[in-house]
């Protein structure tokens, strides 16, 4: 019977020997993370605490914020490593591998952003797509890039169903407020616990990906990209 899943295997290990592997399993089709359930979870991943303004989640359905409860390890695990530390990382996947050598906060940027768009976050979930084709370690222009190709795709299979499609972007931005008061309020979760700065300052890297795609696209400033596609520019030909 075949494996219904996607596995992520991120490796890290610190310049003191320490290792740590954290195997992220999807399920293939809605690449919702599946993650066993804990005995107990502490008080920081509940959903009341800093829930976030725009959270469409009602605390009387769910206890716990999906994000929260997804990151739990990671936190845990980084929690006494400092921010600007040096760690190599190894992410293993079906198709390729990938190694860097970077800075712990870095490299847990890369792992966070997965387990908080796979946790079961409504907002998060519209990034889905992304995971699928996931790129650890990614720029601020691979990023982007990467964002808005994701976002088109949605609106053409929109089309194909008839459905209201925002080919001018403006969703997206919308999009990427949302997940700004997202990354802004699990910060303050964070600030609640006695913990190295190393997961807040991931989360800062991330926000500041994320403010990256919205200027660049409220700004027009996507002129960088546009030689990429001259051959399509060519009035009349194709």
């Amino acid at each position: 019977m075949a494996d219904n899943t996607v596995h992520y295997i991120y490796t890290f290990r610190l310049k003191d020997g320490t290792q740590r592997i954290f195997d992220i399993v999807l399920d293939e089709q809605t690449l919702a993370i599946a993650q066993p359930a804990r005995k107990t979870y502490p008080s920081w991943t509940a959903l009341e605490c800093n829930q976030c303004p725009n959270c469409p989640l009602s605390t009387t359905e769910h206890s716990r914020c999906p994000i929260a409860v997804a990151l739990v390890d990671v936190v845990d695990f980084f929690k006494e490593v400092p921010s600007y530390g040096e760690v190599d990382v190894q992410l293993e996947t079906a198709d390729r591998s990938y190694t860097k050598n970077t800075t712990v906060q870095r490299a847990i940027a890369s792992i966070l952003g997965l387990y908080m768009v796979t946790s079961g976050c409504p907002i998060m979930d519209k990034l889905r797509p992304m995971v699928r084709f996931h790129l650890p370690f990614s720029n601020a222009s691979e990023t982007t890039y990467r964002v808005i190709s994701m976002y088109l795709m949605a609106q053409y299979f929109r089309s194909r169903k008839g459905l209201e499609t925002d080919w001018e972007l403006r969703g997206l931005v919308e999009l990427y407020n949302d997940i700004h008061q997202i990354n802004a309020h699990f910060l303050e979760r964070l600030n609640q616990i006695e913990t190295q700065d190393a997961s807040a300052n991931a989360l800062i890297i991330l926000d500041c990906f994320a403010n990256q795609v919205q200027l660049s696209i409220d700004e027009d400033n996507l002129s960088d990209f546009e030689p990429l596609f001259a051959p399509y520019l060519l009035d009349g030909e194709t």
